[in-house]
């Protein structure tokens, strides 16, 4: 099961679709989000998502406009798979500090 949650200016959330298919793929992802089209979603300001197959194609080609960014806990994953189990702590409390910076200048 996919599901897809808006998040409205007001920080109200709510589930805007879903749906089952048996694996992810370019096409379920360009279904989902041509159905919320066609149904009146006419905007969307930022996707975040784990970085799936075909999510950043079909996001493309359906909310150009639309800004990518990858599930913050899905990139902190793929980190720790990267490193040394001895260093993960230290490597972990470091992104997050680089994370929680106000703009990139100050991120170093």
């Amino acid at each position: 099961v996919y599901i897809a949650i808006g998040i409205k200016p007001n920080g109200h959330k709510e589930v805007i679709d879903y749906c089952t298919a048996p694996s992810e793929n370019l096409e379920v992802w360009t279904d989902m989000l041509q159905n919320m089209k066609s149904r009146g979603l006419k905007q969307v300001e930022l996707f975040l998502s784990d970085g799936v197959v075909g999510m950043k194609t079909a996001l493309a080609r359906t909310y150009p406009k639309a800004h990518f960014q990858r599930c913050l806990v899905h990139v902190m994953r793929n980190i720790c798979a990267k490193v040394r189990v001895d260093d993960r702590a230290k490597i972990m409390n470091e992104f997050k500090q680089e994370h929680q910076q106000p703009n990139k200048e100050e991120a170093t």
